[in-house]
């Protein structure tokens, strides 16, 4: 309810400073509009860092505002467990970019502020901006966000960021009610220049409160301990057959609760113009995990008449009712180096070192009055090597070499070949396990893989950008990958657990898209194409399809710009992993097939002035084609839902 009341809040106060821009205007039609976009720029530290500074008015576009993807911290396609805030991973190959100790948690990282991606500003007033998405299935986003200059080098913001959605399945007795998702995001950042230009200073704090409920996912009807851990084929659609709040699920009791907490600092010195600068990079990283069930569902042990075991988890190890699991993992770098360029060549070195620690905690049962938590740490110490070369001329052509070293240990390198919108890239990575991949305490698992090796990716990519003729725009790649001693989580009934390949996985794929309009009406689409014959542990869907149909134009002699479509995401049929919630992995999975299945959206986007707006009617042909329609298995997605949401940028 206060959630409601506060949403409801902003909205009026948004309309009330809406309206009363609109009454300025009104009385008074010769005042000229001293502030906007184009007197509101945003900059990225990597640019200045670079030497390739620009400022870039803020994003006033309507394209894709419909399109879930985009209401978050990237736009990749994703698996996740239907809803929006839900826990996910890349859907399609992603080339890994991180060396060294790092956590291996990333369920929720779509959903949380990227310190090194933050859009700093440069305005001449204050500049607000406001997102909002309701959907009427309980699916909700909000972001808030302030900037303005506190004198003409120095600028300041903050940005609030609230997301929150409803379980579509099972009944209402679990710990949170209805409530699936529970999410909020704060930055702080802060860009300072000195007049003469010499030093720049980046800063930023991003936090991030994370909380899911977890239902364990669709319990079949034939589920016992003889089928613990399996989705029986054919039963999958069972679910569609009757009232999605009645049907039965796994846990009741059960959560996830993640923070993150990080503070980022670069500091850059011109030593001689962008001929040589000096810079310095300190990170503090912070992230507790914490999984917690509170009632433990037990059943009859087939093997043995008088036990029983738990009805979801393989086991359970020091707590037979009750699961306090928590995870801690903290790190600090810093990174020392040296840039330049000219008009023709970039280069860069750096130095860096890596403290990295990591700590579990487990509650353990000593009697029925008392408990104890049971601790395990460990970290490391690391020192990197790195840097950078590239040489260019214009846009036209670009040779760059890139290569990071852990003394004694994991590397990766890369070159890239650029020429008039063909580009050429072959990389390499090698990385050890992560934390996570090599110990983990818990009350339901418990593993040392402290024999891993680290595994080599190899990626070999050729693509193309470019425009054909004043309508249409393609972009092209073609990528072949091999990983030798890869690293999975393998099927439930082997555990659940990291396990490291001895032989190569070889992925190759293709992904195209494509852009053509005919006057008002534009036809946008993607597809992508992955062959895992040779893969047998990495689940891709064959096909991806994502295709849009919308007319775009301005009304009300062009005091409306707008656009109004359909769009649909299709993938191929595939052996899609399973989410294990007590680690935050997706898990190795043979027995439920995710179906073909087309999902379609209407919308309707417009922008009228500083007011951008949609109205989407989400899975439009829900139940129209078949019963089911899977995200993950045990995990429907959102049926047909009615969202509508604004952006509005206030520039005074």
């Amino acid at each position: 309810m206060i959630r409601k009341l506060l949403a409801g809040l902003i909205l009026t106060l948004v309309l009330m400073a809406g309206t009363q821009a609109a009454f300025a205007q009104i009385i008074d039609d010769s005042t000229k509009v001293l502030y906007g976009p184009r007197t509101t720029l945003q900059l990225f530290e990597r640019d200045v860092l670079e030497g390739t500074y620009r400022e870039q008015r803020v994003d006033t576009a309507i394209h894709n505002m419909h399109n879930q993807r985009y209401w978050y911290q990237d736009t990749l396609f994703y698996q996740d467990l239907g809803n929006i805030g839900a826990a996910a991973k890349p859907l399609l190959f992603q080339l890994p970019s991180e060396i060294g100790a790092r956590s291996g948690r990333y369920a929720f990282n779509r959903y949380a502020y990227d310190p090194l991606r933050i859009n700093y500003f440069d305005t001449r007033s204050p500049y607000t901006h406001l997102h909002y998405v309701q959907g009427q299935r309980g699916e909700q986003v909000f972001e808030a966000q302030h900037a303005r200059n506190i004198s003409e080098n120095w600028n300041v913001g903050v940005a609030y960021k609230l997301m929150a959605a409803n379980r579509q399945v099972g009944p209402s007795r679990t710990l949170r009610g209805d409530r699936l998702v529970d999410g909020q995001a704060v930055k702080f950042y802060t860009h300072y220049r000195t007049k003469n230009e010499k030093y720049d200073l980046f800063a930023n704090f991003t936090h991030l409160n994370h909380e899911q409920a977890e239902y364990g996912g669709y319990r079949p009807p034939s589920d016992t301990a003889k089928f613990k851990g399996y989705f029986p084929l054919g039963e999958s659609e069972n679910i569609f057959d009757s009232d999605f709040e009645t049907v039965p699920i796994y846990l009741n009791q059960a959560s996830s609760h993640e923070f993150r907490n990080n503070i980022h600092i670069l500091q850059i010195y011109k030593l001689a113009n962008e001929d040589l600068k000096l810079y310095h990079a300190f990170d503090t990283r912070r992230q507790e995990v914490r999984f917690q069930d509170n009632g433990i569902e037990r059943i009859p042990n087939p093997s043995n008449s008088l036990d029983t075991i738990p009805s979801f988890y393989p086991e359970t190890k020091h707590h037979l009712t009750l699961t306090d699991d928590r995870s801690f993992y903290r790190e600090t770098q810093n990174e020392f180096g040296v840039t330049g360029n000219s008009k023709y060549s970039f280069f860069k070195g750096y130095l860096k070192y890596r403290n990295a620690k990591q700590e579990y905690s487990v509650l353990k049962f000593i009697n029925k009055t008392t408990t104890s938590t049971l601790r395990h740490e460990f970290g490391i110490n690391q020192l990197f090597l790195g840097g950078q070369l590239r040489m260019h001329y214009e846009n036209k052509a670009m040779l760059q070499l890139d290569g990071e070293f852990q003394m004694t240990n994991d590397y990766k390198v890369s070159g890239l070949i650029y020429f008039e919108g063909l580009k050429f890239m072959l990389s390499r990575v090698l990385r050890s396990p992560s934390f996570t991949e090599q110990r983990l305490y818990s009350n339901h698992f418990e593993w040392d893989n402290s024999n891993f090796q680290s595994s080599v990716t190899d990626y070999i990519q050729a693509s193309y950008v470019g425009k054909l003729g004043g309508r249409q725009y393609v972009k092209f790649k073609g990528y072949y990958t091999n990983i030798k001693r890869h690293i999975f989580f393998n099927e439930f009934n082997k555990g659940a657990q990291p396990e490291q390949l001895t032989g190569n996985q070889r992925i190759v794929g293709a992904q195209l898209e494509h852009r053509i309009r005919f006057g008002s009406l534009h036809f946008d689409n993607t597809v992508a194409y992955t062959n895992t014959d040779e893969a047998h542990t990495i689940r891709i869907p064959e096909w991806l399809l994502n295709s849009k149909l919308y007319f775009q134009g301005s009304l009300f002699k062009e005091a409306l710009f707008g656009q109004f479509g359909v769009e649909m995401t299709m993938p191929s049929a595939y052996m899609a992993d399973a989410y294990m919630p007590v680690a935050q992995q997706f898990y190795l999975q043979n027995n439920f097939m995710i179906p073909t299945y087309p999902v379609v959206d209407v919308f309707l986007n417009a922008d009228i002035k500083t007011l951008n707006l949609f109205l989407k009617m989400s899975h439009v042909n829900d139940g129209l084609i078949t019963p089911a329609y899977w995200s993950t298995p045990g995990y429907p997605n959102m049926r047909r839902s009615f969202i509508f949401g604004i952006k509005w940028m206030f520039f005074d």
